[in-house]
């Protein structure tokens, strides 16, 4: 069987704003009402979801710190779903560091390569943090860091490093 080439998006920062607290981290937006699509995505998404699968996989750990609940998470999940051509949302709902799913762990890029049959070789993981690029080059996917210049190092190298989200136009041509 062909095995199909995937995109894995971050969601908070990368497909749709965050909030930026007063030492320059990103922290995940809570209610849909919060909810801020960028510009470009969905134009892009449509172009990309011609060759690849499309995946956001998320990290909020907010639900276990019981600083927001799991039914804003999903309802925010769902409109992406929808309006964004996205064949599957993971979401790591736990804070545990060790647990499998949780980025910088693979856990959720290799239960969504099972499920679909994908060439993580071909397929690239896009996000706006080190947890994100990690998880992808971890993965053995290539990486594409759209720095938002936070207060946080990188670990690992990204393939790509762009500052925003249209200029992923140009590494797909498309």
């Amino acid at each position: 069987m062909v095995k199909k080439k995937a995109i894995f998006f971050d969601r908070d920062g990368t497909l749709i704003k965050t909030k930026i607290t007063t030492d320059n981290k990103p922290v995940a937006i809570k209610i849909i009402d919060e909810l801020v699509i960028f510009k470009s995505v969905k134009k892009i998404l449509k172009n990309l979801k011609k060759n690849y699968l499309l995946f956001i996989i998320t990290n909020q750990p907010d639900v276990a710190r019981k600083t927001n609940i799991k039914k804003n998470v999903i309802k925010i999940n769902s409109v992406l779903k929808k309006k964004l051509f996205i064949t599957d949302i993971l979401t790591c709902y736990c804070d545990d560091e060790k647990c499998q799913f949780r980025k910088p762990n693979t856990g959720m890029i290799i239960k969504s390569s099972k499920k679909y049959n994908l060439e993580l070789k071909e397929s690239y993981v896009i996000g706006d943090r080190w947890k994100d690029i990690d998880a992808g080059n971890k993965a053995g996917c290539k990486t594409i860091f759209i720095d938002k210049k936070y207060e946080e190092k990188i670990n690992s190298k990204p393939n790509y490093r762009i500052k925003y989200f249209y200029e992923l136009k140009k590494i797909f041509k498309i």
